[in-house]
């Protein structure tokens, strides 16, 4: 049976239905989430892994990554088999509900404007608290700016992850017949070097495999949707041609092959410095800056960074719609 068959013609409807509840109502706690379930699973692979293979981590890094992938796609064609055995509007219903689950701006832009609120009302000890829920550095001693940086950073660089790099691989699967399978996939190699992909121990080496797949898999994303957020956030108001001008030039000031991008298209567009040094884990990790420091870091920043986000999600939406309208 075509499952995705039986909803392909309704499916941009679906894409946009999905978009809309993301913006609306991000990811209510009481809801079931199937990242939750994945990053559960993922730790369980973990300890497993790191029980059979104590001394070839790598190796089981590798095996971590593949189990992760093959059990979490088998999952979602399974359940996408189950609905289409009750019919047409079970497939879309669940189309519809994993579809936003895989999209993240709402939740992110809630969780930044809850530092930007603590930053306004002085409160450096809560801002710190919050920024730590967001990043893997070390939050403990971050100034203000400092925190307002990493939130910044850490907005542009999910505008990639959390929304246009998983509406990428919507789209590229849809073209194929498997939008949620390839989502899915996408997001679990993600949530996969969100949770291991470190360079620093206990993660370097059961780590490494993650973090090469994820960089993979946000090579493509990662070009054109800093290229798209340059356009949107020109749209929005934003400083476009600085915003090209620094994605070019600094798009390799990370120790990524990808983060610099959508950092670089955000630190152009508001005028503004980022990166520098960070501490992870207790290791002090140098990277080099991006972007003119023409305008001070403050927090209303962050708020641009969230009009950025949310203007891109609008343009990737419109490109969905010509791409698969075709």
């Amino acid at each position: 049976m075509d499952i995705f068959g039986e909803a392909q013609k309704s499916f941009l409807t679906i894409i946009i239905v999905a978009a809309a509840m993301d913006f609306i109502l991000g990811d209510p706690h009481s809801w079931p989430h199937p990242i939750i379930y994945i990053g559960r699973m993922i730790s369980a692979y973990e300890k497993l892994v790191r029980r059979v293979f104590p001394n070839r981590l790598r190796l089981g890094g590798f095996l971590l990554a593949g189990f992760s992938v093959v059990t979490v796609a088998a999952a979602v064609s399974l359940l996408l088999h189950a609905a289409g055995m009750l019919g047409s509007w079970a497939v879309v219903t669940l189309l519809t509900y994993l579809l936003y689950t895989s999209l993240a701006a709402k939740c992110l832009k809630d969780e930044a404007l809850k530092v930007y609120r603590s930053l306004l009302e002085g409160d450096i000890q809560k801002s710190r608290k919050l920024l730590s829920y967001l990043v893997g550095r070390d939050t403990s001693s971050l100034k203000p700016h400092e925190v307002t940086r990493a939130v910044v950073e850490t907005v542009a660089e999910n505008t990639i992850d959390g929304v246009l790099a998983p509406m990428f691989w919507i789209v590229a699967g849809a073209l194929v017949g498997y939008p949620v399978q390839f989502v899915f996939i996408y997001k679990t190699v993600n949530t996969l070097d969100s949770m291991v992909g470190y360079i620093q121990e206990p993660y370097r080496e059961i780590g490494f495999a993650s973090a090469k797949l994820d960089d993979v898999l946000n090579y493509i994303p990662a070009r054109i949707g800093s290229v798209l957020m340059v356009v949107a956030g020109g749209i929005a108001g934003f400083d476009a041609s600085s915003g090209m001008r620094i994605m070019i030039r600094d798009r390799k000031n990370h120790k990524s092959p990808n983060c610099a991008y959508p950092e670089a298209a955000a630190a152009g567009l508001m005028n503004i410095r980022l990166g520098g040094t960070n501490t992870y884990f207790g290791e002090t990790v140098y990277k080099p800056t991006i972007g003119d420091t023409k305008t001070e870091i403050v927090p209303n920043h962050i708020r641009g960074a969230c009009r950025i986000l949310y203007a891109s999600q609008i343009g990737a939406l419109i490109m969905a719609a010509m791409i698969l309208g075709m």
